[in-house]
């Protein structure tokens, strides 16, 4: 049997379609050699306090005409706290905190991405000291592609705020001022470098 010309010429461009459709999405690996999570809490009401975890890993799908059909999942290693004071990182990673020994990694995992002016609204479920909560990131537009060799890298900045004591992190008393010793809310900036797949 013959199959019409118009018939096999449709059925090619909607081969083509899909085929193109699949292009435009790509895996991006996250190089945690080039990529934090960078932190700040208030102290005593006084002054804040910055740190950062390094050991950042994943994977980003990106669909650059459309982000929200985007996603990322990413590992953050919470043995890497860092905030330049051995004596402080020491008790951050003790059961104080983040009790590194039985949760030595948080997890993100993203639910939606949808477009906020000039950025994008990120939400997704973060794991932390055994919870999980939703959490809600403020994400930039991506950077533009740029090759490098044989690879091709892209940047990835987005920010949030989280309540620690949400995760379980409890740790800290008041002062006679009423001021908290530590702050509730942490601010968190998450500043990514990613190579294409």
């Amino acid at each position: 049997m013959l199959i019409p010309f118009r018939t096999l010429l449709a059925g090619a461009l909607a081969l083509g379609t899909v085929t193109l459709a699949h292009a435009q999405s790509s895996t991006w690996k996250i190089d945690p050699a080039h990529s934090a999570a960078e932190f700040t809490v208030r102290h005593m009401g006084l002054s804040n306090v910055h740190g950062r975890f390094g050991g950042v890993t994943g994977q980003i799908t990106l669909d650059p005409t459309d982000l929200s059909k985007s996603s990322v999942k990413a590992t953050i290693d919470t043995t890497t706290v860092d905030t330049g004071v051995a004596p402080r990182d020491t008790d951050l990673k003790s059961p104080n905190f983040f009790e590194v020994a039985k949760y030595p990694t948080m997890t993100f995992v993203s639910k939606s991405v949808t477009k906020n002016g000039d950025g994008y609204t990120v939400a997704g479920d973060l794991t932390m000291h055994g919870v999980i909560k939703q959490v809600i990131l403020a994400m930039d537009s991506p950077s533009k592609e740029l090759a490098m060799g044989k690879q091709t890298r892209r940047g990835f900045d987005a920010t949030t705020s989280i309540h620690r004591q949400d995760f379980g992190l409890n740790w800290g008393g008041a002062l006679k001022s009423g001021d908290a010793m530590i702050g509730d809310d942490v601010k968190v900036t998450l500043e990514v470098e990613a190579v294409k797949e």
